[in-house]
């Protein structure tokens, strides 16, 4: 099957207007921000409580984890091993921070000066949620160049959209939806627009580079990822994907169909099929990639020389639903493995959104 190929667009003025506002009375987790209701009739929510139990499910990084290196994804999901916090990742938690936040701002002054102005005290926010993120610095001159390029990236924001002519339907939005005889899929979507005809585009924000021609096909699955829940979900497939890459000025949109993302639906289902395979067998195989040179496992990995650690009683059960081996010491990790999709595709290994290496277009679905 043939999918349109996306269009990367370079200093665009996005042209989608949306003029519903967010729902203040949604019920909003603290910390999480302004995330908003259901003004689309989605059944989506805000983000889920802390206290609240959540249910086994799959997300777009965890899917990316997984396809990546199965290990990777028991560390992170399985085990939740603290990993340390990067310049990278926690400025671009800063620049989504602030992105959120100047659409709190009555249009007219959704200005470049306005956002800049919100970047102290939105990382002083967030060194309060995370006291480690006041780590990463050894001086105030280096606290203060690093915030000097999340300003930047501020500034390419506004060659590419003009947020004085667009009214977010939502922002942060948890949206998540059970398949049937298949895993509950849940996400985080940074934007969600709405024109008056109700055409949907759902908006990611990335920080990093855009991919190279041809090599889309990790941040396109994160998108028909979020497409597919919105769809199954609301019955209407989103009109546009678009990935807004701050790094290097770029916008890639892409406008999706019923039958790519019935696709997706199948590459997913046998993901989660894969993924409880794993976990009832233990064999938590890790797969080498130049990727592993970017993970804060290493010394944990077999493919390194180490040893990962014992599996939590429960943990598995908690996280993914299903019983791993009863016979203790059979949660067991072999040498390196290759994970990819069944004969219906080719096989890809998906990385983090933002992470540095790229895939061609169409791997993932």
């Amino acid at each position: 099957m043939s999918v349109p190929a996306p269009t990367l667009v370079r200093m665009s003025i996005s042209t989608l207007p949306t003029h519903a506002a967010p729902d203040p009375d949604a019920d909003v987790a603290a910390g999480s921000g302004t995330g908003t209701g259901t003004g689309t009739g989605t059944e989506t929510a805000a983000r889920p409580a802390r206290d609240r139990p959540r249910r086994p499910g799959l997300s777009p990084s965890r899917a990316n984890d997984y396809m990546q290196c199965p290990l990777l994804f028991r560390f992170r999901v399985v085990d939740k091993l603290p990993e340390p916090p990067s310049e990278a990742a926690a400025r671009g938690t800063l620049v989504h921070a602030v992105l959120e936040r100047l659409y709190d701002a009555p249009a007219g002054e959704r200005t470049e000066t306005s956002a800049r102005a919100l970047l102290p005290g939105e990382w002083d926010r967030l060194r309060t949620a995370e006291p480690r993120y006041a780590a990463m610095f050894a001086s105030a001159e280096q606290e203060e160049a690093w915030l000097a390029g999340a300003a930047k990236l501020l500034t390419t924001y506004f060659t590419l959209e003009n947020p004085t002519r667009l009214e977010p339907r939502e922002r942060e939005l948890f949206v998540e939806s059970q398949l049937d005889d298949g895993p509950l899929l849940r996400g985080i979507v940074d934007r969600l627009d709405v024109a008056p005809d109700g055409a949907v585009r759902v908006v990611d924000y990335k920080t990093g580079r855009s991919p190279r021609a041809g090599y889309e096909g990790t941040a396109l699955f994160q998108m028909r990822f979020y497409a597919l829940v919105l769809w199954r979900a609301t019955g209407k497939v989103p009109r546009m994907l678009q990935l807004v890459y701050l790094g290097d000025g770029q916008v890639l949109r892409h406008e999706p169909g019923e039958p790519e993302l019935v696709t997706t639906e199948r590459r997913v289902r046998w993901l989660w099929d894969s993924i409880q395979r794993t976990a009832r067998s233990g064999e938590w195989k890790p797969r080498t990639s130049a990727l592993c040179g970017w993970c804060a496992h290493q010394a944990l990995c077999p493919a390194f020389g180490g040893t990962p650690p014992e599996v939590p009683a429960g943990a598995v059960e908690l996280a993914l639903g299903v019983a791993p081996p009863a016979v203790e010491g059979t949660d067991t990790v072999g040498g390196p493995t290759t994970v990819g999709p069944p004969a219906a595709g080719p096989a890809a290994a998906a990385q983090r959104a933002a992470g540095p290496a790229e895939q061609p277009v169409g791997a993932l679905g």
